[in-house]
């Protein structure tokens, strides 16, 4: 077994994060090495790159969504294809670039985060403005290729129904969105794959059963676009109000599952982990640490069960 030195690392204190302290030293050494420091995620000389990580992740997002909207609208994909494919966009981009910013690319997300405690207040303006600028990119670039038709594939009530059942329709959805977002970025579960394919399915599940109704916004950037650029605000405040009621309600649920949120891998979860490559290097070593092939100098035996 190699007597490789780790060199100690900033990590969230004890009482910071829920049930954080009751960890043993060797539990805590492996989540401070696979999650970072949370003065890495607070950096703000790394603010533009994750401000860049939302605008591109959400012009890519609006851009499936509202594209998908145009083409089923002129009769060219089936209405199968134009919601699924904005649930497959966002499980690539929590793959390639969640680590980098989150992934929120969603104001009710973004807000969510921050009332668990897992993202700071002051950057939430930042971003919130930046998902709604990659949004409205990504609808005048349809309005290029397109033209205004269809709405540049707003979100509207489906025929037949109204706005307050649009609106309760969005609530629910946006609830167990966000829901399950907050609980694949816990503690309780993995992030990364596991959150990829948890939200990617929920929006392609959703949208399924539930596009007839509201058009499965979830997200009031994905609204916001189209509606700014095509000029028509019709029934637009359901796609603030209902995610927004919707996000609200999932942050208590995710107390009631799980308590006080801000520990350190939902901050990373919710915050992006930009440690200029180390994050990599962190993970070989607490994979080799995992397989018992490097011990952590003073924690050797700290950590062993007993009996």
């Amino acid at each position: 077994m190699s007597d490789a030195v780790v060199q100690p690392d900033e990590v969230t204190p004890p009482g910071q994060g829920p049930g954080y302290g009751l960890l043993g030293p060797r539990t805590r050494h492996l989540i401070a090495l696979e999650f970072g420091s949370r003065a890495d995620f607070d950096d703000p000389s790394l603010e533009w790159r994750r401000l860049f990580s939302e605008l591109l992740g959400t012009f890519a997002l609006v851009l499936v969504a509202a594209g998908g909207g145009i083409l089923h609208g002129q009769g060219q994909i089936s209405l199968a294809a134009a919601v699924v494919a904005p649930g497959l966009m966002v499980m690539a981009i929590i793959l390639f670039m969640g680590a980098v910013s989150g992934a929120h690319l969603n104001p009710a997300v973004s807000l969510a985060f921050a009332l668990r405690g897992d993202f700071p207040w002051k950057r939430v303006p930042g971003y919130i403005i930046i998902q709604l600028i990659g949004a409205t990119l990504a609808c005048l670039f349809l309005l290029a290729v397109f033209g205004n038709i269809k709405h540049l594939g707003a979100t509207l009530p489906g025929p037949g129904y109204e706005n307050w059942q649009a609106l309760l329709m969005e609530i629910v959805l946006t609830a167990l969105l966000v829901s399950v977002i907050l609980g694949t970025a816990s503690a309780a579960q993995n992030v990364g794959a596991i959150a990829a394919l948890g939200v990617g399915g929920y929006i392609a599940l959703a949208g399924l059963w539930s596009a007839p109704v509201s058009g499965t916004s979830m997200n009031p950037a994905r609204s916001f676009g189209p509606a700014l650029v095509s000029g028509d605000w019709t029934s637009y405040w359901v796609y603030v109000v209902g995610p927004i009621a919707g996000a609200l309600i999932a942050v208590g649920c995710a107390f009631v599952l799980r308590g006080k949120g801000g520990g350190v891998i939902g901050y990373a979860a919710g915050s992006g982990v930009l440690d200029d490559g180390s994050l990599a290097a962190k993970q070989r070593l607490s994979q080799a640490i995992e397989r018992g092939d490097v011990t952590p100098p003073g924690i050797a035996d700290s950590d062993k069960p007993t009996g």
